[in-house]
């Protein structure tokens, strides 16, 4: 589960934002001012935050400045000022993306989910050694090549992607839209599409994809490696 520091001192705004994303299943936490935030951010361990420029006690620039001295949490600066100064100014203090005021709670948690998937790739891509292998499969992160008993399995970038998350994070149950998002910069594609890459994907690496001994289902949940 996602948790997010959602930092505003519109009320109505916090709400908005929390509600929404608490329907895709996220754990979101509220500060009104920065000071607060502040104190969240020190005694809490985050994903991300969405955080105003313009808040009581500390302004918003102020809490990324200091919150940037003991977390590298993304952050995603508000402002209900258009100037690119502002919006050059958040970014060198080190924020990772801007929206203005007025926003789309849609667009805002696209943004989100862009970075936080860009956050989980980036420390996969950090974790993941050269190779992975499990009984007869091995592939080669760094070449992207698959193989099945000596043999090169020709996957799609897809496929592939899809291999290596599971086979970097081994027992761990995928729902399809967590493979989705994942997985896929579209993010609204329909969640049929990996029901499709996953059968794919088994009838290239599995010696009975009627009965696959890597990825596995997990019945009205998702899709796992064993």
């Amino acid at each position: 589960m996602y948790k997010i520091l959602v930092v505003d001192d519109e009320k109505l705004i916090v709400k908005g934002i929390k509600y929404s994303l608490e329907q895709d299943g996220m754990e979101v936490h509220a500060a009104y001012d920065g000071e607060e935030a502040l104190n969240l951010l020190k005694n809490n361990k985050y994903d991300l935050v969405v955080l105003d420029v313009m808040l009581p006690k500390i302004d918003g620039l102020e809490v990324l400045r200091l919150a940037r001295e003991f977390t590298r949490v993304p952050v995603i600066m508000v402002t209900a000022k258009g100037e690119d100064m502002d919006k050059i100014i958040g970014l060198d203090h080190g924020a990772d993306d801007y929206i203005t005021k007025p926003f789309n709670i849609l667009e805002v948690k696209a943004r989100i989910k862009a970075i936080l998937r860009r956050s989980i790739q980036k420390s996969d891509a950090n974790k993941q050694p050269g190779k992975l292998a499990s009984g007869e499969l091995e592939i080669n992160m760094e070449s992207r090549r698959a193989l099945i008993k000596g043999n090169e399995v020709n996957l799609t970038a897809k496929e592939f992607d899809l291999l290596a998350l599971f086979m970097n994070n081994p027992a761990k149950v995928y729902s399809r839209e967590n493979l989705r998002d994942l997985v896929w910069e579209n993010a609204n594609c329909d969640v049929r599409t990996v029901d499709v890459h996953i059968r794919r994907l088994r009838e290239k690496i599995e010696e009975d994809p009627s009965d696959p001994k890597y990825i596995l289902t997990k019945w009205s949940v998702g899709y796992y490696f064993r």
